[in-house]
């Protein structure tokens, strides 16, 4: 018994390790971001051929920027092949045809050490994972599915980090840049998920299961999942606005954003209303870790909504661009977090009611 203890803990810790650590990784990313340092390494998984990266630029050779420019061009004509072959052609297309590959990125030691790291938090994260399914391997005799998800994890981080070279390659192509944060929410999900799962004997019940809140909590996630992803397309336009304007001119970059900007502002005040009202139910059923999650979740909706707000009026202070995401970020963990513990805790609740009738 105590073997298994020790076990269920060591797992659950690890778990829970890697759940924060992904999120750390996403605010790294977000500062990678602000920073225009996602080129700080034109290759990938090394950084400029070596795997600790150059301080100064005399370490390089000359005509560096023509030989990187020109290994991530074959590596686009290989990538473009493979899925023209595959009956891709449009996205084929756009990912050889888009201008940003020809971009030659000059040495900055700064960009390149924030990427460099940026790089080394995922490769932790890579190993955190990888002791996550091997905690998990106790979980085959009694729920394989905390196993699996563990497993799904891994492959899922394998594959993040295929595409974060696609990224390098594509010279932060916008539309992988937005797969690569959708996938990194999904990673959070199936962390917390299996996590969860492996403790669900200790969440607190004590009510019937909705099928209306059910569905509004699902409701939310969704939409809230839908919103970072808008928002990860006005931070493309971002980017491409201080890439033409060369960074001056920073308080007038708002008013040249798209339609996705007005969206994702529109969005966010009916997102804000419909938190209230969940949060409403929420805190009538009086479940001490439900309150404490709807708290948290009141709490990262009213400092995105701060921060929203100071971004769009003062100039899109660059301080605050990865914490907006981070936020963001959690405010889905959040929520994921709310629709497993009212699952497991109301589903349980039902079946200590069946069991009292009998």
């Amino acid at each position: 018994m105590a073997i298994k203890s020790f076990q269920y803990k060591r797992f659950r810790n690890i778990g829970v390790l890697t759940v924060f650590a992904v999120y750390f990784l996403i605010l790294v990313g977000g500062i990678v971001r602000s920073t225009g340092s996602g080129m700080g390494c034109p290759d990938w998984p090394k950084c400029f051929g070596s795997w600790v990266p150059p301080t100064d630029v005399s370490q390089l050779p000359d005509d560096y920027l023509e030989v990187y420019k020109q290994q991530r061009i074959e590596k686009n004509q290989k990538l473009a092949g493979y899925l023209d072959g595959l009956g891709f052609e449009k996205i084929s297309a756009t990912i050889f045809s888009h201008p940003s590959q020809y971009i030659e990125t000059e040495f900055n030691v700064t960009k390149t050490w924030i990427e460099y790291i940026n790089r080394l938090v995922g490769a932790l994260i890579g190993i955190f994972i990888f002791l996550t399914v091997v905690y998990a391997i106790p979980y085959l005799k009694e729920d394989k599915a905390v196993f699996y998800l563990s497993l799904i994890s891994l492959l899922l981080v394998g594959f993040q980090g295929w595409l974060g070279s696609i990224v390098v390659s594509t010279n932060l192509l916008p539309v992988t840049i937005t797969i690569h944060m959708a996938l990194a929410l999904v990673l959070v999900a199936l962390l917390q998920y299996a996590v969860a799962r492996a403790n669900k004997d200790k969440v607190l019940t004590g009510y019937q299961f909705s099928p209306k809140l059910n569905l509004l909590l699902w409701t939310l996630a969704l939409l809230t999942f839908g919103q970072i992803l808008i928002g990860t397309q006005v931070r493309e336009e971002v980017d491409l606005i201080s890439f033409t304007m060369g960074g001056a001119e920073r308080a007038s970059w708002v008013d040249n954003l798209g339609m996705s900007f007005y969206i994702h502002r529109s969005f966010s005040i009916l997102l804000a209303a419909l938190h209230i009202y969940v949060a409403l139910l929420l805190y009538r059923l009086q479940n001490r870790q439900i309150t404490v999650l709807t708290h948290v979740m009141l709490a990262l909706v009213g400092a995105e909504i701060v921060i929203g707000v100071i971004m769009a009026y003062f100039a899109i202070p660059p301080v605050l661009q990865p914490l907006h995401l981070t936020f963001a970020a959690l405010l889905f963990g959040v929520q994921f977090q709310l629709l497993i513990v009212y699952y497991y805790a109301s589903r349980k609740a039902k079946t200590l009611q069946v069991v009292v009738h009998n």
